[in-house]
């Protein structure tokens, strides 16, 4: 099967969750910079989904990059994390409104836990297509990091029931130890492996 296709499908999905966040921004009531502040956790909620939606579009960039060839089971569980990701508008908008109540910050985390086992499992699909010796291998390797931010958004979850600051605060750091690019992916764009 021709990889294009799922990754302009996939780009196209990515690119209106993005929009859809974006659409949900709400305007100020008035003109003055008080009334931008009272929509601070508003934005500061869309600031960290598109950051996560961008994380995972720049992954799954270079994941399909190194991939040559995709078969029907990889097709699926790119359907899954797209799935997953087409959630995040939906949650980042309950988070604004109430990202102080533990029900909404917890969803939040419950559907990035989701997006990051739906990642691994795209992860897992593709080396099998491919093969344990395969670029995809090697690149993204056996999902340590992956399966780490698994581990602290299954933490971070229940954490959000009992203290949303403290749940929202984990959900910062994984963004910010994803932000940092990875050596290997690095090494990968500039024709190394």
């Amino acid at each position: 099967m021709n990889k294009s296709r799922l990754e302009a499908f996939s780009d196209g999905v990515i690119a209106i969750a993005i929009t859809i966040m974006v659409l949900d921004l709400k305007m100020p009531q008035g003109a003055g910079f008080a009334d931008l502040l009272k929509l601070v956790p508003q934005l500061l909620s869309y600031v960290l989904s598109f950051t996560y939606v961008g994380i995972y579009w720049v992954n799954h960039h270079h994941l399909l990059q190194a991939a040559s060839r995709v078969n029907g089971r990889i097709l699926w569980a790119n359907l899954h994390l797209l799935f997953w990701l087409s959630l995040i508008p939906f949650v980042t908008n309950w988070v604004a409104e109430h990202h102080l109540d533990p029900a909404p910050v917890a969803l939040y985390g419950g559907v990035l836990l989701m997006c990051s086992v739906s990642f691994s499992l795209l992860r897992r699909a593709l080396i099998a297509c491919e093969g344990h010796a395969s670029r995809v291998a090697q690149v993204f390797g056996k999902g340590i990091k992956n399966a780490g931010s698994i581990v602290l958004y299954a933490m971070a979850i229940p954490l959000s029931l009992w203290s949303p600051v403290a749940g929202s605060v984990i959900y910062v750091l994984l963004a910010l130890l994803w932000f940092i690019p990875s050596h290997r992916l690095e090494g990968m764009s500039s024709g190394q492996s």
